[in-house]
């Protein structure tokens, strides 16, 4: 008879865990809180307007395929991609706009424009990227971290010296360029990373390497095609979903080992359980206090990535020349950095992006509509109310329209703001975070919480609070990664 595997969470890393543990030989059950699978990835729908409320940026395409691809399928038997020209564009202060092209001649040349030599040196850099990209995806990030064992091979340790894990990507950033406006381009991947350039690790580079190399794509009909897609390969396996269950507690033997798991509905019996919930949530609200594996201070002690204030928001009418991203750098960047992760409060005059989906696809707005949403990255712990968020609504609503030189705001027709108590709400977040925990060199492999509980025998943890970190792909590799150990160690002793 087949192991009994239950997963809890059906974001990208649970769904991930789960189809491949069913591939793998469990029976596999699935318990979601909410009404529908997604996690920080679900869809919002209302009066033809489609909105993905969580991630819109689509790199690091290999990750996808290699998953989809694991199970005898394609990543175009379920959406279709396109890429994205320009990339994106990057609002500097007094206006200046960078469109961001996505052939790399192209994007060496408006280098070149700012510092001359620049695009030799891109070539350098990217080299040196593409090295940590190559070893850091598929080596590095699918290693489980329970033992500094695993990385004692001869060949892992001399590219992990190459990979610049001890030097800061701030200065590594600055050995290959000296123009400020392509510095703060060079470190803009990192700022979700939950750390400052200064106290990120240049292995983080590889960043820049899908952002330049590999390019910005974006899935047709929106990025829960994605979450869509994984789901019907998961049914097809025989992955059964249990949506609108919240869990409530687990029963836990005399051996340490969790037998039940209730939620506010039924009850599931398990012989292995894998958490792809809130790994603190879990942790402290629903494991009895002599089986956590963390204490609170612990918890206090861990940085954290940003929460964001986000508005999603839809026009009654349709924009002219703007682009699907946009970046807007238009005020200090280590102000508004500082403000997130070392004086944690609201920013004086914050960085923000905009997506405009509806411009590349005109499926997810009414005609003659837009689809938009907003996006202020901050810090965690925040006390959020109305106040706050109308405040800063009119604050970047006046910049943007100053900007694009076209008045929104009294087009507005569907207007939804998401903020910290609604990540709390809505996936018990931890301090309201929205990305995980910051990827600091002192919070990297086994340094961050296990994958494995340290109390109970036959508990896992997967998602962006465990190893390999926050983003869609690391949650993506996560989840296989955890149901390899599971595999091991259930089935093949």
């Amino acid at each position: 008879m087949s192991k009994k595997a239950i997963v809890i969470g059906a974001g990208f890393a649970g769904i991930a865990a789960a189809t491949t543990l069913k591939n793998l030989g469990f029976e596999v059950k699935v318990i979601e809180k909410n009404e529908m699978a997604g996690g920080r990835a679900r869809v919002w729908k209302k009066d033809g307007f489609t909105f993905d409320m969580g991630p819109s940026w689509y790199w690091m395409p290999d990750v996808f395929e290699k998953y989809f691809e694991r199970f005898g399928t394609k990543v175009s038997d379920f959406y279709e991609l396109e890429r994205l020209n320009p990339s994106y564009h990057v609002i500097f202060e007094n206006q200046e706009t960078w469109k961001i092209p996505s052939n790399l001649s192209e994007f060496k040349a408006l280098l070149e424009q700012y510092e001359t030599g620049a695009g030799e040196q891109l070539d350098k850099f990217l080299a040196q990227a593409g090295y940590k990209y190559k070893v850091g995806i598929n080596d590095l990030v699918y290693k489980p971290s329970r033992s500094v064992l695993e990385f004692a091979d001869s060949r892992l340790l001399t590219s992990m010296l190459k990979m610049d894990v001890f030097q800061s990507m701030h200065t590594h950033i600055r050995r290959f360029f000296k123009h400020p406006k392509i510095i703060q381009l060079m470190e803009f991947p990192v700022l979700f990373l939950g750390a400052l350039p200064k106290n990120t690790p240049a292995l983080y580079s590889l960043m820049n390497y899908a952002d330049i190399q590999l390019g910005t794509w974006y899935p047709k009909g929106g990025m829960h095609k994605i979450i869509e897609g994984m789901v019907t390969l998961a049914e097809k396996k025989g992955v059964k979903f249990y949506y609108n269950q919240a869990v409530c507690e687990v029963k836990i033997d005399e051996n340490k080992k969790i037998t039940d798991v209730i939620t506010n509905k039924e009850s599931f019996e398990a012989d292995v359980v894998v958490n792809g919930s809130d790994y603190h949530h879990f942790e402290t609200d629903i494991l009895p206090k002599k089986y956590q594996s963390y204490s609170e201070k612990y918890w206090d002690k861990r940085t954290l990535a940003p929460s964001c204030l986000i508005y999603y928001i839809g026009l009654n009418k349709r924009l002219t020349n703007v682009p699907h991203h946009s970046l807007y750098f238009d005020t200090p960047f280590i102000e508004h950095s500082e403000e997130i992760y070392e004086r944690p409060q609201w920013p004086s005059a914050p960085l923000f992006y905009v997506s405009v989906p509806s411009q590349t696809d005109k499926s997810v707005a009414p005609e003659g509509c837009e689809n938009m949403f907003f996006l202020i990255p901050v810090a965690t712990d925040l006390k959020d109310d109305l106040a706050m968020r109308e405040k800063y609504f009119d604050m970047i609503i006046e910049r943007y329209e100053k900007h694009i030189g076209q008045k929104i705001k009294e087009n507005i027709i569907l207007r939804r703001d998401y903020s910290h108590t609604d990540f709390q709400n809505d996936y018990n977040s931890f301090k309201g975070n929205a990305y995980g925990l910051a990827n600091t060199l002192l919070q990297t492999a086994i340094l961050k919480p296990s994958l494995k509980s340290k109390k109970i025998k036959n508990l896992y943890y997967t998602g962006q609070l465990t190893v390999p970190g926050p983003g869609v792909p690391p949650s993506l590799i996560s989840g296989q990664v955890v149901a390899e150990e599971v595999a091991k160690d259930f089935l093949y002793r």
